[in-house]
C-alpha cells in the first residue's frame, strides 16, 4: 500500500458530505492535466458492522432475497460510498462533486460475504485519468476479512470539461440481447433506494428537485439499476461483474431487462430501445 492511512471509528454521515461537496463545487475548475495530491490516501473503517434493518430494506427495493446471512454483491458499494464522498467532497479533491457522473463499475467478489460478520472497509482514489470528455476519478473500494480482500470494486466518475481533443471512433455495438422481462418503475423508487442506501441526491428524489439539475423527472440511481439487474440475473459466489451506466432512467417509467447468460442490459421499451445500463457477469476460475 502507498499513501497515508486514516482510521475511522464509524462511517461518515453522507448527507452533510453531499451538502459540503455541493457548496465547494462552484470553486473547483476541472481542466486537462489536473492532479490530485491525495491519490492513494486510504480511509479505513476497521470494525464495520452491517445494519441488518437497512440491509433488508436495500434487498427489498433491489429485488434480492431477504433474510439470508449474506451481503448482496452490490451492497459493499453502499457501505463504501460515504467514505468515497468524504474524499471527493474534500477541499483538496479538484473535481466538483456537482455534475460528477458515475460512468462504470467493476466488482469482484472472491467468496461469500456474511452479513453478520465484522469486516474492514477501505476506500481510496487511485488516480485521475484523462477522458475524451473530461477527467475521470478512479475510486477503489475493498472489503477485507482477516486481512484478505474478499470483495473489491473500481468505479469511475467523470467530470466533463473541454479537453481540446476530438472524440475517437465509437466501438461497434454488440448485438441486441433477448428481452426476459419488463419492469414498470414507480415514481418513488429513488426515494426508497435513497432511504435504504443513504444516497439522497436530489436528482433521484422528486421531479421538482431533479428539474433544478436539468432532468425532466427524477432519475433512478445508477447503482440501483445494476443491483436490480443482478438480482434478476443471478451471480455465482466467486464472480467479476462489469457494468457501464449509459443513460439515465426516468421515474416513473418502463424498462426492459435483457440477458443471455453472461451479458445483461437495461433498455427502453421503444424501438430500437435506448440502452441505460450494459454489463457482463464472469465467474472467477480457481
Amino acid at each position: 500500500m502507498t499513501g497515508a492511512v486514516t482510521l475511522l471509528s464509524g462511517p461518515p454521515s453522507l448527507g452533510p458530505l453531499l451538502a459540503v461537496g455541493a457548496l465547494r463545487s462552484p470553486f473547483k475548475r476541472p481542466r486537462p492535466g489536473v492532479a490530485f495530491a491525495g491519490a492513494g490516501d486510504r480511509l479505513v473503517l476497521p470494525e464495520l458492522r452491517v445494519d441488518l434493518a437497512r440491509l433488508a430494506a436495500y434487498e427489498r427495493v433491489c429485488g434480492f432475497p431477504t433474510g439470508e446471512d449474506a451481503l448482496p454483491l452490490t451492497y459493499p458499494h453502499v457501505l463504501g460510498f460515504p467514505l468515497a464522498m468524504r474524499i471527493m467532497s474534500g477541499r483538496r479533491f479538484p473535481l466538483p462533486l456537482l455534475g460528477l457522473v458515475h460512468t462504470s463499475i467493476e466488482i469482484t467478489r472472491h467468496t461469500a460475504l456474511a452479513a453478520t460478520a465484522g469486516h474492514e472497509l477501505t476506500v481510496h482514489v487511485e488516480r485521475l485519468a484523462a477522458h475524451r470528455r473530461g477527467t475521470e476519478a478512479v475510486v477503489v473500494t475493498e472489503l477485507r476479512d482477516g486481512g484478505a480482500v474478499v470483495w473489491e470494486s473500481t468505479s469511475t466518475y467523470l467530470a466533463r470539461h473541454r479537453t481540446g481533443t476530438a472524440p475517437g471512433p465509437r466501438e461497434p455495438e454488440p448485438g441486441p440481447l433477448p428481452v426476459l422481462d419488463e419492469w414498470r418503475l414507480a415514481a418513488d423508487v429513488g426515494r426508497r433506494y435513497g432511504a435504504a442506501s443513504g444516497d439522497r441526491n436530489p436528482i433521484h428524489l422528486h421531479p421538482l428537485t431533479a428539474r433544478l439539475f436539468g432532468f425532466p423527472r427524477a432519475i433512478a440511481h445508477g447503482m440501483w439499476t445494476v443491483a436490480r439487474c443482478l438480482a434478476a440475473h443471478g451471480t455465482p459466489q466467486a464472480v467479476r461483474v462489469r457494468a457501464e451506466f449509459r443513460a439515465p432512467v426516468l421515474l416513473p417509467g418502463t424498462v426492459a431487462f435483457a440477458a443471455d447468460g453472461r451479458r445483461f442490459e437495461l433498455r427502453g421499451t421503444g424501438e430500437p430501445g435506448r440502452v441505460h445500463v450494459s454489463g457482463r457477469v464472469d465467474p472467477l476460475t480457481p
